[in-house]
């Protein structure tokens, strides 16, 4: 019962947020880095940080110094949706935040190298989980898969209360309600984007560390080959690697080829699925039978990927989106939608 209530709430904060977000004009205006066409809402992945707020408050305010990391984040992200902040205080925040979630897992208490590992990791994880929210569906459907990897595991190591990921599941399914169509009713925006990858982090990474097996991180094994190789070419080609851009697999996919953006998002998360069963499959082996399985992986991945979009570089020029009129803003976000390409 107390699952529905939450379903129930999360479905009226996020309509709630609908009207907020569509008062004050808090859009996405589709530009030559985007990969839609249409004015959407921004901002709708805040349900994922109400849902672990109610399961902070039923839990009896549970992982206090994460939630106070996550609500650093989120304030901070939703800041910059609406206007944006300045690089320096974004990484202010975020330096105070990953910090908050270290001590929290505990990382203070242990060898000084293990906290430059954990700011590291999670650094790049956000980043790169911000970056790969590019289409349609593609931040829920993943997160739903890691998040159920997660809890099915947790069902055997215990390193993270139940209800935690099962109320973080329930803001991802909620959210992918909305976005999970082909013409979506929001986007995530920074605060859903980094969100939920501070979410998924913190509890991957008490499974690493109950575990000590880092093999987990493969959980997060697909968005890692794309965001990573997408940064090693960009800056092979001399290009900052800071800024906005649309040369993802998963975007040269939706954008060049022309494949539907739901399908193409449904495909990351298979692979990860996959993926990430063969992680929990091994795990009941030697180490180095992980470690050989972690270099097959990754090597097979990573040819794949670079064979196809090489294919995709070669074969298919790169689209230029026309211009859209933006210039007159009339009653919200829905109004200026209905402005069409001529």
């Amino acid at each position: 019962m107390e699952y529905i209530f939450t379903v129930i709430t999360l479905f009226l904060a996020e309509l709630i947020y609908f009207k907020i977000a569509d008062r004050y004009n808090i859009i996405d205006k589709p530009n030559e880095r985007s990969s839609h066409t249409n004015i959407t809402l921004r901002g709708g992945g805040i349900v994922f940080y109400i849902a672990i707020a109610i399961f902070f408050i039923a839990s009896g305010f549970q992982y206090p110094w994460f939630m106070l990391g996550l609500t650093l984040m989120c304030v901070v992200s939703i800041l910059d949706d609406i206007s944006e902040v300045s690089t320096q205080m974004r990484l202010l925040v975020h330096f105070g935040a990953v910090l908050s979630m270290a001590y929290q897992m505990g990382v203070f208490g242990l060898p000084w190298y293990y906290l430059l590992v954990t700011f590291t990791v999670v650094v790049g994880v956000i980043n790169a989980y911000n970056f790969m929210d590019g289409i349609n569906g593609i931040t829920a459907f993943n997160s739903f898969v890691i998040g159920l990897l997660l809890l099915f595991v947790n069902h055997t190591v215990n390193f993270i209360e139940q209800d935690f990921l099962i109320y973080a599941l329930l803001g991802v399914a909620v959210f992918g309600f909305f976005n999970f169509r082909n013409k979506a009713k929001c986007f995530a925006g920074d605060v859903g984007s980094i969100g939920i990858a501070y979410i998924l982090m913190f509890a991957l990474g008490l499974l690493i560390l109950k575990t000590g097996d880092f093999l987990y991180i493969l959980f997060l094994g697909i968005y890692g080959i794309d965001a990573v190789w997408t940064i090693l070419r960009r800056i092979y080609l001399g290009e900052n690697i800071a800024e906005g851009h649309r040369t993802h697999l998963y975007q040269y996919l939706s954008n060049e080829v022309g494949y539907n953006r739901l399908k193409v998002a449904s495909a990351y998360a298979v692979l990860q699925l996959i993926l990430g069963s063969l992680v929990i499959y091994v795990t009941q082996f030697e180490s180095h039978v992980e470690w050989w399985f972690a270099i097959f992986a990754l090597t097979i991945l990573s040819t794949v990927y670079i064979v196809v979009k090489n294919h995709i570089i070669t074969h298919y020029p790169v689209k230029k989106k026309e211009e859209r009129p933006l210039d007159v803003i009339r009653g919200g976000a829905y109004e200026l939608e209905r402005k069409k390409v001529s």
